[in-house]
């Protein structure tokens, strides 16, 4: 999901609780909201949370345990957990997270790939850089709204590396040299993944290495 559709969903999803509110009544000098409304309205918060954050998340948790009643206060803190979440999307702060915590991993493994080159070891080195850099451009797809996968007799399939980089130069998210040296870059990449050792040096995986670096950093997730 782009990030407005997950602003959009979480309006929903707030909506939604609003109308469970607007169930209430009292019975025995209790106040209850109508069980059926929020029943499906703590359903379907929950799922779309897990989507986005992960079970583990404070918000999963937070959500699940206090709106566990047919009380109007767990329709409230249900509606002010899920607006804390819209506060957080629409400042951008999830995406940030995870661009920080990826970009922390992807260092790792262009770390190691440095490492391996400097070992004489051009071959994996110029497979583990390559997948970052496949990996990256796939996460770039995600957080700018373009589909990394296509539909194939009705079946979802993984685009491509190549065609996650035409689809993100098209749409301007980098320019047109940055898509030439991605081609190269995936192309260096197929040939030591497919033992053709003998058709590149270890001076290209070199420039290779330091040219994903570049990139990833002028086009961070």
């Amino acid at each position: 999901m782009h990030l407005k559709e997950l602003i959009v969903r979480v309006n929903q999803l707030v909506d939604q609780g609003k109308s469970v509110l607007a169930t209430r009544h009292t019975t025995y000098d209790r106040e209850y909201v109508d069980a059926g409304k929020i029943k499906g309205f703590r359903s379907a918060a929950l799922s779309f949370i897990e989507r986005v954050y992960g079970r583990d998340h404070t918000h999963y948790r937070e959500f699940s345990a206090a709106v566990d009643g047919f009380g109007p206060e767990d329709a409230q803190i249900g509606i002010s957990i899920l607006e804390a979440i819209r506060d957080e999307l629409d400042g951008g702060w999830l995406f940030s997270i995870k661009g920080l915590v990826t970009a922390e991993v992807f260092a790792d493994f262009l770390e190691m790939a440095s490492y391996l080159l400097e070992q004489s070891y051009k071959d994996p080195a110029a497979i583990i850089a390559g997948s970052v850099l496949e990996e990256h451009l796939r996460q770039l797809c995600v957080r700018n709204g373009i589909d990394i996968e296509f539909q194939s007799q009705g079946v979802s399939k993984p685009k491509k590396a190549d065609t996650l980089n035409s689809d993100l130069a098209n749409l301007n998210i980098y320019n047109k040299l940055d898509q030439k040296a991605v081609t190269t870059w995936l192309d260096l990449r197929n040939k030591g993944a497919h033992g053709h050792y003998g058709e590149y040096t270890k001076e290209q995986v070199s420039n290779m290495v330091q040219g994903i670096t570049d990139f990833m950093a002028r086009n961070p997730i």
